[in-house]
Parts: structure tokens; C-alpha cells; sequence
């Protein structure tokens, strides 16, 4: 190997971006091929939604915590409003988390709706009410995680730069009393 040559990162967790990679693409595939194999809408319903509804939990429960250290949910409240709730790893963690792996993850979620999106237009065009059904559903299950752990990720953010804020006020003010004691 040739030292000047940068070292290339690998995932650090492959199997995770491989079932993170699957289960989208598993909604996907079954829901385009079936219209060349199956006859009967109502299985096609029931498989390409449970698929994404299986999508929608790994990535909002497994994926998104190992690939980019983020989890999020939402509660109603006694007063039955609606409240996020966000969970990230600390700051430290989170700079060392694999720049491959929150990439895939990142690119899968948007590409995945996008393609829904496409899916959604095409049944349109062919006046399909029914499949249109099934294409929104999976794609309210695709924008709710891309809302959650883009909220999410924005939290962390503001919760960082607190605890830099924090960390620096603390340390001027150790130094500023240190200073003073000495004298």
C-alpha cells in the first residue's frame, strides 16, 4: 500500500446499512414487481405496507441510533398536544461516528422518499386510486422519519453548541478566579 495514498474509511457497521439498505428496498421492489406478478390488490396492500412499516421501525429504532446516533419519538402529552422527543448520543460520540455509514444513511432516507414520490406520479397518470393508497402510506412512513431525525439531528446540534457554550463560560470564569485568588 502506498503510504501517500489516503486510507479509504470502511462502514463500521455493514450489517446494520445492509438491513438499513434492505428493508427499503424490499417495500420497493415488492411493490413494483407485484403489479407484474400478482393480481390482487389487497395483497399487495398488506406485504408493501407491512414491509414499510417494517422499514419505518429499524430505521427509527435501530439504524438510526448505530448509523448516525440519533433516535426520536413523539408522545402526546396529558394535554393531547403532540411533543418530540429526541435522543442523541453525546458530542463526543457523535464526531466519531462514521462518515460512510450517516452518508447512506442520510442518502437512503431522501432517495426512498423520492422514489415514493415518483411511484405516487405514476399512479396519477394511470388513474390508479387504489395503489395511490399504498404509495401514501409508504410515503408518510418515509417523511415522518426524514422529519424526526432531521428535527432530531437539529436538537443535537443546538444541544452541542450549549455545551460548548457551557464548557467555555466555565473554564473563563475558573481562570478568572484563579487569577484573582492568586492576588
Amino acid at each position: 500500500m502506498d503510504p501517500n495514498q489516503p486510507e479509504v474509511e470502511n462502514y463500521a457497521n455493514p450489517k446494520t446499512c445492509f438491513f438499513h439498505v434492505l428493508f427499503k428496498a424490499s417495500a420497493l421492489a415488492f411493490y413494483i414487481l407485484s403489479a407484474l406478478f400478482i393480481d390482487n390488490f389487497v395483497i399487495i396492500f398488506v406485504v408493501t405496507v407491512l414491509l414499510a412499516a417494517l422499514d419505518f421501525w429499524v430505521v427509527k429504532n435501530v439504524s438510526g441510533r448505530i448509523l448516525v446516533g440519533l433516535r426520536w419519538w413523539n408522545e402526546i402529552n396529558d394535554l393531547g398536544e403532540s411533543v418530540w422527543k429526541f435522543e442523541c448520543l453525546d458530542h463526543e460520540s457523535l464526531a466519531r461516528m462514521n462518515k460512510k455509514d450517516s452518508w447512506l444513511f442520510w442518502w437512503t432516507l431522501y432517495i426512498t422518499a423520492v422514489a415514493w414520490i415518483v411511484l405516487a406520479i405514476f399512479s396519477l397518470i394511470r388513474l390508479q386510486a387504489d395503489y395511490l393508497l399504498v404509495v401514501g402510506v409508504c410515503l408518510t412512513l418515509s417523511i415522518a422519519n426524514i422529519v424526526g431525525f432531521t428535527k432530531c439531528k437539529k436538537d443535537a446540534k443546538k444541544q452541542i453548541q450549549q455545551f460548548a457554550s457551557q464548557t467555555i463560560a466555565s473554564r473563563f470564569s475558573s481562570t478568572l478566579q484563579s487569577a484573582f485568588s492568586v492576588v
